[in-house]
C-alpha cells in the first residue's frame, strides 16, 4: 500500500500572497504555477508526489504575535551560514541567532511579512550528502 501524506498544503496568511510566494519559491526551489498571477491565493509546489505545497492566502489583519508553528529549513547544499546570507539577500531578516561555538544551533529568521522560520545546519554539514 502506498503512503499518502495527509498534509496537502502548509498555508501562510499574507498581505501580498504573490510577493510572499515568490520569496518562498526562491527559498525552497518550489515552482509557482504560471497561472498564479497576483491573486488572493497563490500555491507553490515541489513537483514531488506526497510533498505538501505552500499556499499563501490574502488576509486583512497584521501578524501581531509569534507563530505557533514554523518551518525548519535544512539547506540541501552549502552551509547554514551561507543559506542565512542568501536568504538575507532575498529579504529575510535574522530575528535570533542561536548558533553555538561548536557549530551547532540554528538561526531564527523572518520572511518579508514577519513569519518566523529557522535555518539549521545544512545536509552537507550533517553528513547527509
Amino acid at each position: 500500500m502506498t503512503y499518502l501524506n495527509p498534509v496537502r498544503h502548509i498555508t501562510f496568511d499574507a498581505h501580498d500572497p504573490y510577493a510572499l510566494a515568490q520569496f518562498w519559491s526562491r527559498l525552497t526551489g518550489y515552482v509557482m504555477r504560471d497561472e498564479e498571477a497576483p491573486d488572493d491565493e497563490v500555491l507553490i509546489v515541489s513537483g514531488r508526489t506526497g510533498v505538501p505545497g505552500l499556499l499563501f492566502q490574502r488576509v486583512p489583519d497584521d501578524k501581531t504575535v509569534k507563530n505557533r508553528i514554523h518551518l525548519d529549513i535544512q539547506p540541501p547544499s552549502g552551509t547554514r551560514d551561507e543559506e542565512v546570507e542568501r536568504l538575507r539577500g532575498l529579504g529575510a531578516r535574522v530575528l535570533d541567532d542561536r548558533r553555538t561555538e561548536d557549530g551547532l544551533g540554528w538561526v531564527v529568521m523572518t520572511d518579508p511579512e514577519g513569519n518566523e522560520f529557522c535555518v539549521e545546519r545544512g545536509a552537507v554539514e550533517r553528513g547527509l550528502v
